[in-house]
């Protein structure tokens, strides 16, 4: 039986959804290599106007629980995907990232599904990566053949939070994943902590290994960003670059952030760069 909070909370999500009152917000992630953009994460956001901003990590479950998901994910799909088109005409030619949940791969038509949405809007599949939490590949080892389709299609597939969960290494093997997110628990403390940053320079070396690329989600300081570009982090995301946007803003963003990151190289990287050397 559902609680009397999260009825008036499922209520209003969907709402919220069938009334097209949700929105997109992008959080841009940069290369480490040159500070350039890598790819934009599209992140739902619901205002609702007497409980305010909901988290996802509180509408999204209930969505799940209740047979809202795949509708929420074609529409989330279907936004970030025309919203590339917008941003192609002003001459921006990024990547998409997109977070879905593992009850859509239980749909057996779910990567069909995706390249018809890529096709209708022509938007290249391989412009788009689909996101899944670490804490669901114990159920998406099951998903094999779903997965291998989806990255036949030329859609990425990346693996979040990884570190937090309780998927082996034999299972990152198995999955046909193209990327590896790094849990934001292990940047917080890298540059004052030998294990973290150890840690992490591991999962970088295990990843690469394995073909994939590594993304450091939740990087808020410039030593934090420094660090990682030491040691061989390939993407880098968080408050420190930039928090979650509106479509109208990206633009802006990359043009003051590429002053940021000349300054940033030029300035504070070789002073950072020793200090972080010296503690490995």
């Amino acid at each position: 039986m559902i609680a009397q909070a999260d009825l008036g909370l499922l209520d209003g999500f969907e709402r919220a959804l069938i009334n097209g009152r949700l929105r997109m917000a992008y959080q841009p992630k940069i290369s480490l290599r040159d500070g350039q953009l890598k790819r934009v994460e599209a992140l739902v956001r619901w205002d609702d106007p007497e409980m305010g901003a909901i988290s996802p990590a509180r509408f999204v479950p209930l969505a799940e629980k209740h047979g809202l998901i795949d509708q929420l994910t074609q529409w989330g799909l279907r936004t970030t995907l025309r919203q590339w088109l917008a941003w192609r005409e002003l001459g921006l030619d990024t990547c998409l990232a997109f977070n879905i949940s593992a009850l859509s791969l239980d749909q057996l038509d779910f990567p069909d599904l995706v390249e018809r949405m890529c096709r209708a809007l022509e938007v290249p599949p391989d412009r788009l990566v689909l996101e899944l939490t670490e804490g669901a590949t114990q159920p998406l080892i099951k998903l094999m053949d779903t997965l291998t389709r989806i990255r036949i299609k030329g859609i990425g597939l990346a693996i979040d939070d990884f570190g937090v969960g309780y998927s082996t290494l034999m299972q990152l093997r198995q999955l046909p994943f193209t990327e590896l997110k790094i849990d934001r628990f292990f940047i917080e403390d890298a540059p004052h902590s030998d294990d973290s940053a150890l840690i992490i320079k591991c999962i970088i070396d295990l990843a690469h290994g394995l073909g994939l690329t590594v993304t450091a989600e939740g990087v808020e300081t410039g030593e934090q960003l420094l660090l990682l570009r030491s040691l061989g982090c390939d993407v880098a995301q968080g408050f420190f670059l930039a928090k979650a946007l509106t479509p109208d803003a990206l633009p802006g963003w990359i043009e003051e952030w590429q002053g940021r990151w000349e300054k940033l190289i030029e300035e504070e990287e070789p002073e950072l760069l020793v200090r972080a050397r010296g503690r490995m």
